[in-house]
């Protein structure tokens, strides 16, 4: 959206930028009351003068919330401001800084929500940006930025030497996949869709795994596994990190050794010296930034009084001594200097890419397509699956000793495994008259993974079910019919809340003389497909003998994908895309 600005220039650190020839006329004027008075009057930033402090009487008073990270610095301002006496017009500034998350305000301005506040600092523009999207919200008009903060990933001492830190460095995709590799090295951040922290790291491994071949599928995988650890806010993610000096604190799995932090966030850290330091990685493909942008809430119905003072209160925040309170806190407020010793805190050392330029603020159709990934594929799930066990499936796969089926059951024991305990997942098998006249049978019913059964959870017996999927001899392929009944049966127990799906896996197409016909599938799933209630159909067609044409026929009649693979070991990847592609396409 473009920015409302005063004929001034705006960035963060930028230089007062009045007109020479005002300054000089103030700065006479002012030599001339002093004389005049004595000595008793003193002169103000604005130009105008204030005597004894007389202009608090009828102050400007308005309210600012400031994210969390932010609100410290701005009520030391605010009150730096208040001793200085610092005018609008002939009237001081009285500023009441409270601290408030970005996302429950934004979530308060989306929804035209009446608030006290005139003034909000939020952590990000990605915030304005939403809310100038809804032509219902309030209208937030930013007027400028002071501060910055780039993001990168903080690690205690022993996790980020076991990385080689500071010398070697990563870009997003190698990071996050390190912290990945080994069980003892997690990695914790702030929820994406509540944290800009969190959605600014979330683009950055998206945008460059568009970049990779498999990247899409690697991303999300990612982020199924971040998902598991991540807090609320910026603040709750750091209460995850160890408390022992060895940074496991072993027998607690819920701990972190690496956090995806703003560089202020690890400043701050450090500084209150509450636990060991934290040493800071900066991808060497860019780090995002907070970038604080000073925005003015619901203007037209703010006083010309209330508006002015609002502008002085940012044009004060830019000048050279704010601007060291602002570092004093661990923020940057130049684009071109980088105080050493505020890196240094933060837990930066050379040659960590940490004065790097700035990157281009993310696209707002980036910032919505890695956060809807990141909601359909971390989002729980209700998945049943669907698995061609006809006798083609004990054919080998070319160049391997292994039989489709072994390969499929490996491919989707690793599928499996993606899944978290909310999650429910299910197993049919399909041949021809496996049950009596019906071509399919359910193995297990789709259930929620961390359900105890039997002695073991619904993850056992998916488990063992899995692994003991067989071909049926002579078995031919009833696709057409176990593909209806297993979408019957998926529609009529959809689950709110969740991401539902059916994924079926075939290597082969239709072989059932006595099934019913294409034409009359794809009619029946048209009419069961309830866009309110929707259950997207995955269909893999595994092999040379599948049909993957048929396969995106019958599936986009639900708002689902065909997809096909030549090797089985592939089938993980590409249901785990699918899913991605589905949710993104009904969310659509």
């Amino acid at each position: 959206m473009g920015r409302h600005s005063l004929p001034d220039q705006y960035g963060a650190g930028g230089s007062d930028p009045r007109p020479r020839t005002r300054r000089r006329t103030v700065a006479i004027a002012t030599v001339l009351v002093l004389t005049a008075a004595g000595g008793t009057a003193a002169a103000v930033q604005s130009g105008l003068l204030s005597f004894g402090g007389s202009c608090q009487d009828d102050a400007v008073r308005l309210k600012l919330a400031a994210s969390p990270d932010l609100a410290p610095a701005l009520r030391a301002a605010a009150k730096r401001a208040r001793d200085q006496n610092l005018t609008s017009d002939g009237r001081c500034v009285a500023m009441e800084v409270t601290a408030q998350d970005s996302y429950k305000l934004t979530d308060t301005l989306l929804a035209g929500r009446k608030t006290d506040v005139q003034v909000w600092v939020p952590d990000s523009e990605l915030w304005i940006q939403r809310i100038a999207a809804d032509t219902k919200a309030t209208e937030v008009t930013p007027v400028g930025s002071f501060a910055s903060s780039p993001v990168g990933v903080a690690m205690v001492p022993e996790a980020a030497k076991s990385l080689g830190w500071p010398q070697k460095s990563y870009d997003w995709i190698e990071l996050v996949g390190a912290t990945m590799q080994d069980d003892s090295l997690k990695l914790g951040a702030a929820d994406p869709s509540r944290s800009a922290t969190g959605l600014l790291a979330l683009t950055q491994l998206s945008t460059g795994a568009a970049g990779i071949e498999g990247g899409d599928t690697q991303a999300a995988a990612m982020m199924k596994t971040l998902s598991q650890r991540t807090s609320d806010s910026d603040t709750q993610v750091l209460d995850t990190l160890p408390r022992d000096s060895s940074g496991t604190e072993q027998g607690n799995p819920k701990r972190n050794q690496a956090l995806i932090l703003s560089e202020q966030a690890a400043f701050a850290y450090n500084s209150a010296g509450d636990g060991e330091g934290l040493d800071l990685f900066y991808p060497k493909d860019g780090s995002p930034r907070l970038d604080y942008p000073f925005s003015l809430v619901d203007q037209p119905k703010l006083t010309t009084d209330e508006s002015r003072a609002a502008l002085r209160f940012m044009n004060y925040l830019r000048k050279p001594e704010q601007a060291r309170l602002m570092e004093k806190y661990g923020f940057r407020t130049s684009a071109d200097e980088v105080p050493q010793t505020l890196v240094t805190r933060a837990g930066g050392s050379k040659p960590q890419p940490y004065a790097q330029d700035a990157l281009k603020p993310a696209a707002e159709t980036a910032l919505q397509e890695a956060l809807g990934t990141w909601t359909i594929t971390v989002q729980n799930a209700r998945i049943t699956t669907v698995v061609d066990a006809s006798s083609s499936m004990s054919e080998l796969v070319p160049g391997t000793s292994q039989s489709r089926m072994d390969v499929t059951k490996a491919s989707l024991l690793q599928a499996l495994a993606t899944f978290t305990p909310e999650d429910e997942i299910g197993l049919w098998k399909f041949s021809t008259k496996l049950d009596g006249d019906k071509d399919y049978r359910v193995l297990v019913p789709t259930g929620r993974l961390g359900d105890s059964k039997d002695g073991g959870t619904q993850r056992d017996e998916l488990t063992a079910a899995f692994s003991g999927l067989t071909p049926v001899p002579n078995g031919a392929t009833g696709l057409y019919d176990t593909t209806l009944a297993a979408y019957k049966a998926a529609t009529s127990s959809y689950a709110d809340g969740k991401f539902n799906a059916l994924v079926v896996l075939t290597d082969g197409v239709n072989q059932d003389p006595g099934s019913i016909s294409r034409g009359t599938l794809i009619s029946r799933l048209q009419q069961l497909t309830d866009p309110d209630r929707p259950v997207p159909l995955i269909m893999i067609a595994v092999g040379p003998d599948a049909d993957r044409a048929e396969a995106q026929q019958i599936a986009r009649s639900t708002g689902g994908t065909g997809q096909e693979v030549t090797d089985p070991s592939e089938i993980h990847e590409v249901i785990l895309k699918a899913i991605v592609a589905a949710g993104a396409q009904g969310a659509g």
